[in-house]
């Protein structure tokens, strides 16, 4: 009977043990597996941090030089914060020309823009993703060879027509240019193309016109690009300094990235701390739109990432 006990023993007792060692072996590779992840948590966290600091930093300095005094801008190595902020350097920068003129053709011009573009990109979106025609993708191609033709290539001839209809110093030679977006036509289009045949079919059905189509089924489903869209569109003409340049040649209608320019050629290139309060003002309406948007522009990446 002892002989029987331990034949049935040892096996039972085997495998207890390799059960043991199983369970010691699976613990041991989930300690290992928490702490790969913790590792690569942490070192996601400080490369995130990191592109913000790259990021950031340009700012920050921007923001630091700009309440500075002229002294403290040439001190080496430089102080990041200043050690009696010099507010006034906004007030100086301001007036060194008619900032506010500027900054109202600047809206003016962005808006408008952004408007007219809204006008004509959503329209011909929608004809390119939902209608098939002769020559459809030979017109969308040529809509996307634009995107290769630099402005600075044909302001020329731009610059003489709007010339010869008396449309330069205006707000309207400034905004007609661009009254659409190649750009905008593509993404709207591959925005339009992913939303289902059936939601359009079944507003036909109900004898819905095709604009109402586009306006009450088509561009709420894209408003997160169309948002997208218009941040890229007004921060690109706020900027913009190549094309007022060109198509002014007085205050009329000119914009706040010349009257920036300026601030160099009335306060000399040495008043570092001027300059960067009139890039203070002109980057602070950029920030405040983002911050507005984000929101709509992070669903515009989930929304064409999940489709």
């Amino acid at each position: 009977m002892k002989a029987v006990d331990n034949t049935i023993s040892g096996p039972s007792m085997g495998t207890a043990a390799a059960s043991s060692k199983l369970s010691h072996v699976r613990t041991r590779e989930a300690t290992i597996r928490r702490a790969i992840s913790a590792l690569l948590g942490g070192l996601n966290t400080i490369g995130l941090l990191v592109l913000v600091l790259i990021f950031a930093m340009p700012f920050f300095w921007m923001l630091s030089t700009s309440l500075k005094t002229l002294s403290e801008t040439m001190v080496f190595p430089p102080q990041w914060i200043p050690v009696d902020p010099v507010w006034e350097n906004y007030s100086k920068a301001w007036n060194t020309g008619p900032f506010l003129n500027y900054f109202t053709n600047s809206v003016i011009i962005a808006v408008g823009i952004l408007i007219l573009q809204m006008m004509t990109i959503i329209p011909a979106a929608y004809a390119f993703a939902r209608y098939k025609f002769v020559g459809s993708g030979f017109l969308f191609g040529i809509v996307m060879v634009t995107l290769m033709i630099p402005a600075q290539l044909i302001f020329l001839p731009v610059y003489l027509e709007l010339s010869a209809f008396k449309l330069l110093n205006t707000h309207l030679g400034l905004i007609l240019p661009f009254a659409s977006s190649a750009f905008g036509i593509f993404l709207l289009r591959q925005a339009f193309m992913q939303i289902s045949d059936e939601l359009i079919e079944a507003a036909r059905l109900d004898q819905a016109a095709e604009w109402k189509v586009i306006v009450q089924i088509m561009v709420p489903l894209v408003k997160p690009v169309l948002v997208t869209f218009a941040l890229f569109s007004f921060i690109a003409h706020w900027n913009d300094y190549f094309w007022p340049l060109v198509m002014t040649t007085n205050e009329t209608a000119r914009t706040l990235p010349l009257g920036i320019a300026k601030i160099r050629e009335v306060e000399g290139v040495a008043t570092w701390n001027i300059l960067m309060a009139g890039n203070v003002i002109l980057v602070v309406p950029i920030l405040i739109v983002f911050f507005l948007s984000q929101r709509q522009i992070i669903k515009a990446f989930v929304y064409n990432g999940v489709k």
